[in-house]
């Protein structure tokens, strides 16, 4: 962060840890500060392929930022909700059908809850792209983006790259090989994102069963959520049953996403998560979130890395032909343009529904 005089804003007071005696997922915890040696890699990837394997979801501690650098993101997070008008969110808003990507605000209202009881999401959304100069910004934003591109930066090299060194360790490839598919200065949506979650009626909530945001797979490789006090994240354990995931002081929670079960043939599987109404002593409060959604170059082809000897043991699960296999691009518009905006179908199994993104099925869980 810099060390001059930082912009106002209003400071994010977070509400207290829930005291209710939830279902917590046993999620495993890696220490990132391990990763800057080779040694400590060694010791690192046994863990998080472990992790990922079981559960598709980490947390990741000692990553380079501070409790306080940490609570000013989180403070820069409230601006772009609480700073600016409805009138000039729309001039920042994108047509994600047309564009295929977030960028900008993406309005409340906008996805599809529950189709059936025509339940619509209360999410506002602030994506900036990696490149935090790529596209313009409201006036209450700008005088953040030295902060943000620190942030976007931290993210990539401190806490994406190390993580992808791993996930190829674990693989027995080159550790450079997942990272030389995510550059910071190529062509891409990798982005830093702000999620405020509003308060839903009674009603909503009736109707909806308190799911704010249906089970789903990421579109990207990985995710990295900065831990939030405010509960509703919950994730599929392996036994098939929905657990809460713990909030850590300066934590991270990372998963993988849908173009990791394409470039490691399915060896890592994105594990379903949703959202929902937090516990009932948070419940006087709106979420806050800040995210880093790690996404590809976008002319990467979504190929398995078939190079791989664990791969070749394991054997590779194909999400089609290689010869049809999508950019990243392609994939990205296509889940973008789509999620919470297609009337989805109903799936073999209970409480699945589903759509076909290039030939691909994908879930979405009830």
């Amino acid at each position: 962060m810099p060390s001059l005089t930082l912009p106002e804003c209003p400071h994010y007071i977070p509400p207290p840890e829930t005291k209710e005696d939830l279902k917590f997922a046993d999620l495993p915890i890696i220490d990132l500060s391990k990763a800057h040696t080779p040694e400590g890699r060694a010791e690192l990837y046994p863990q998080l392929r472990d992790a990922l394997r079981t559960h598709g979801f980490l947390y990741a501690i000692n990553h380079g930022y501070t409790q306080a650098q940490r609570d000013r993101i989180f403070d820069i997070a409230g601006v772009p909700f609480n700073n600016v008008s409805p009138d000039e969110k729309k001039i920042y808003t994108a047509d994600v059908e047309k564009v295929g990507y977030y960028a900008g605000y993406k309005p409340r209202q906008f996805w599809k809850v529950d189709t059936e009881n025509q339940i619509l999401d209360q999410i506002e959304h602030y994506a900036i792209n990696l490149n935090v100069t790529k596209r313009p910004h409201p006036t209450a934003v700008r005088p953040f983006l030295p902060e943000l591109d620190d942030f976007a930066r931290h993210n990539h090299f401190n806490i994406l790259h190390p993580i992808l060194r791993l996930i190829a360790l674990s693989l027995e490839l080159p550790e450079e090989t997942l990272v030389e598919k995510h550059n910071f200065d190529r062509t891409g949506e990798t982005s830093v994102r702000f999620m405020k979650y509003y308060r839903r009626s009674n009603d909503e909530e009736e109707k909806s069963k308190n799911v704010w945001l249906k089970g789903h797979t990421d579109i990207g490789s990985i995710t990295i959520l900065w831990s939030q006090p405010i509960g509703g994240l919950q994730i599929m354990a392996p036994d098939g049953k929905w657990k809460w995931v713990r909030h850590i002081d300066n934590g991270l929670v990372i998963n993988t996403g849908d173009m990791m079960t394409f470039f490691t043939g399915g060896y890592y599987k994105p594990t379903i998560h949703r959202v929902i109404q937090p516990p009932s002593d948070q419940r006087a409060y709106d979420r806050l979130g800040a995210y880093y959604f790690a996404m590809p170059d976008n002319d990467v082809r979504l190929l398995p890395c078939a190079e791989s000897p664990v791969l070749q043991r394991a054997g590779i699960e194909r999400q089609c032909l290689d010869d049809d296999s999508p950019s990243c691009e392609t994939w990205r518009k296509g889940r973008t343009t789509s999620y919470g905006r297609t009337d989805l179908k109903k799936g073999v199994e209970r409480g699945v529904e589903e759509e076909v993104i290039e030939g691909i099925v994908v879930k979405h869980y009830n």
